[in-house]
């Protein structure tokens, strides 16, 4: 599949995602920043979130009160202070595209959130792990006609095969399934990457600590890759902690380019460097046999 100009797949080298999310603190000044410090370190694209208050949360959690930075207040009032303003949204992408040149799309969490990125033309949709059983949601995002990268946390197999039959309708083949795990931070024991040598996940969203384990996904096979990023992991909000900061981010696309080299094709073949070596060592063993 294709998303934007980049090709997705087995030899193409595999996209790296830095998920700014709501760590901007709803600021679109340190959000343009973040994004500078994702280019820098070497994220193909970035992504937000968009959802529509009070609507893209259950009923039950909008009224919990919660202590923040401003004072002490409903959840909905609270996601109110992280969300960007609209039109800081046309600005952003224009941002991306024109200044920093790095793909820029967004999660949506619900249907007017698609409605209203549909005037930005996004090169695809996230659909998070906590929309996954939306199948309203889904069937808008799918009559888009735009690809889509599918996170898995939290759901069966049957909850997954439900999700990617209304996504399939229109759109075929484009759809990346992301192995995911709901917690923040995940334990490791409850990661199971070998989910992704399963035939389903091709893609791998991480909410782990360090990044081992996502330079692990890519070895099993992960072609698209997300993680959380940051400026300053000690800021205020619910993801700066399990993000990566841009030296870490850096690490671990150093990490994930290096083993994409290290692949190779899987035939078994003398390398040059090995001839050569193998040549200076046959060369002494005759000399040592003539003496």
């Amino acid at each position: 599949m294709e998303i934007g100009t980049r090709k997705l797949g087995p030899g193409e080298p595999v996209y790296i995602v830095a998920e700014i999310g709501a760590n901007h603190n709803g600021k679109a000044g340190l959000a343009m920043k973040q994004i500078d410090l994702a280019k820098k370190a070497g994220a193909d694209a970035v992504k937000f979130q968009v959802r529509t208050l009070p609507d893209a949360i259950p009923e039950a959690q909008r009224s919990i009160m919660k202590d923040t930075p401003w004072g002490k207040m409903d959840y909905v009032e609270y996601r109110k202070h992280l969300e960007l303003d609209k039109r800081d949204y046309g600005l952003l992408f224009e941002y991306c595209q024109s200044r920093v040149g790095i793909d820029c799309f967004v999660s949506v969490w619900d249907e007017a959130a698609v409605d209203f990125m549909e005037q930005f033309d996004p090169i695809a949709y996230k659909i998070g792990s906590p929309c996954l059983t939306d199948d309203g949601l889904l069937r808008r995002v799918a009559a888009t006609g735009r690809p889509v990268i599918l996170s898995t946390g939290g759901s069966t197999q049957a909850d997954i095969n439900t999700a990617t039959t209304i996504l399939a309708d229109p759109l075929a083949e484009d759809i990346i399934v992301c192995q995911c795990t709901s917690s923040y931070p995940c334990d490791p024991s409850e990661i199971n990457l070998r989910y992704l040598e399963s035939g389903f996940a091709s893609g791998y969203s991480g909410h782990e600590q360090g990044i081992a384990i996502s330079i692990a996904a890519v070895a099993l096979g992960a072609v698209y890759l997300e993680r959380h990023f940051t400026n300053d992991k000690t800021q205020w909000g619910s993801d700066q902690a399990l993000s990566l900061e841009p030296a870490e981010f850096a690490e671990m696309v150093k990490g994930v380019r290096e083993v994409e080299a290290a692949m190779g094709d899987g035939v078994k073949a003398v390398y040059p460097s090995e001839r050569q070596r193998l040549d200076c060592l046959f060369a002494n063993v005759a000399m040592t046999l003539e003496n």
